[in-house]
């Protein structure tokens, strides 16, 4: 009877095998073969200004194109905890960009994540994101991208470790995280709140560094704006909808448009990460699309609520509170103040500062190792910056005086824990 049990287990098991088979490989490739057929409409001048701008709008530049090297022809490395993927050459080069492409083939990029032929792209590319996108905006993003001067760049090749970067091994995980689906308008809410949402869920794919992310690298969705600390690269993205972290609740809409359009406003500016989104993508964007983001961010922001009051933190040990005292006096003070009061309009005002008060302390942090420097934009073209002061500070120094600038510098029901 044992042996009956085994093989009839073993029988369930191979059945079960065979089933997710099948379904990982009609998820993957039930949508591309009805996909219909697509002749894109005549290329027009308002077709390629439209694509430009398209591919502004989703900082298409900033990933495909290498440090130094010519515009959009790909091969910048993009951590992730399971390796490198290098981006791919977006020009028209018949070799090695996207000369023998079609606009079907870019189409099933964008929406399925696809390249030519039908290989799945690694999901480094955020073609949850795209997936937004209309025909009709992918077509016009690929007229653009082909009307561009040729560059011939080999892709380099990924370095994921194995298996995490074969088919098989990417078929598995789009069929546990990735779904294409086309941006559908809530109707309850304003075209200007929809268009927003379709420009941060979307091209903006704002989640992609703004949500957490699981064990195998998948985050919480095109919507999700809660947060989180960017693998491999080491930001923490702030919780958008927190008024405590960025304070998009209370913040006048015109404010927030112009941090995004210039990298900075009377509050706050940008650094990291954030401030190559400002430098090669918001900046070049339309106001009405800025104050669309602007409404959508500030209404997630309200629609969340207020954030629960942080218990004051513990007293620090003397030594530690002279220390800080001593390395902000030695190295911050010239440029910040005696208090953390600044200079209008050149150093900011760190009393009260959000982002000095986050209760994940990474970004002081790394400002303080490298530096912090803002976008350089029309509406601020000449940003000051902060000197790195790796190897000027040991870590003790740093943590003290991170300590001090949290604690001794901040107003009573202000202050920060201690940074270790």
């Amino acid at each position: 009877m044992k042996p009956r049990l085994l093989r009839l287990a073993a029988l369930f098991l191979l059945g079960g095998l065979g089933l997710f088979t099948l379904a990982v490989v009609w998820h993957n490739w039930g949508d591309l073969l009805s996909s219909p057929r697509h002749s894109p409409a005549p290329v027009t001048t308002e077709t390629l200004q439209r694509g430009q701008y398209l591919v502004r709008a989703g900082n298409c530049i900033a990933c495909h194109t290498q440090r130094g090297g010519a515009p959009l022809a790909g091969g910048r490395a993009i951590d992730t905890p399971f390796g490198a993927v290098y981006s791919s050459n977006l020009t028209p080069d018949a070799e090695t960009g996207l000369g023998r492409w079609s606009a079907q083939d870019f189409w099933n990029a964008l929406h399925q994540g696809r390249s030519r032929g039908g290989r799945l792209l690694a999901p480094a590319f955020p073609y949850e994101h795209t997936s937004l996108l209309s025909r009709e905006d992918s077509d016009a993003m690929f007229a653009w991208l082909q009307s561009q001067p040729p560059v011939r760049q080999v892709q380099p090749a990924h370095t994921l470790r194995w298996p995490l970067g074969t088919q098989p091994a990417l078929a598995v995980w789009r069929a546990l995280f990735f779904e294409p689906q086309p941006f559908r308008p809530d109707p309850k809410q304003s075209a200007e709140w929809n268009r927003g949402a379709w420009l941060v869920q979307g091209l903006g794919h704002c989640a992609a560094c703004h949500s957490p992310r699981n064990a195998l690298g998948a985050s919480a969705g095109v919507a999700d704006l809660s947060g989180g600390l960017m693998p491999v690269v080491n930001w923490y993205a702030p919780n958008l909808t927190d008024e405590r972290e960025t304070g998009l609740a209370s913040t006048p809409l015109s404010e927030i448009v112009r941090l995004l359009q210039t990298g900075r406003h009377t509050q706050a500016s940008v650094s990291g990460p954030m401030a190559e989104v400002v430098q090669h993508s918001l900046q070049h964007l339309h106001a009405d699309d800025l104050q669309a983001m602007a409404v959508y961010l500030q209404s997630r922001a309200r629609e969340a609520g207020s954030s629960p009051k942080r218990p004051a933190p513990p007293p620090v040990r003397a030594s530690v509170a002279e220390q800080g005292r001593q390395v902000y006096a030695r190295h911050c003070a010239t440029c910040h103040g005696e208090q953390g009061e600044g200079a209008a309009g050149i150093y900011p005002d760190l009393r009260g500062h959000r982002a000095v008060l986050l209760d994940e302390p990474t970004n002081l942090v790394q400002t303080v190792l490298f530096g912090g420097y803002g976008p350089s934009t029309a509406g601020h073209p000449r940003p000051f910056g902060m000197p790195p002061f790796v190897l000027e500070l040991d870590d003790r120094d740093i943590a003290a005086v991170l300590t001090h600038l949290r604690m001794a510098l901040q107003p009573e029901g202000r202050k920060a824990p201690e940074v270790t």
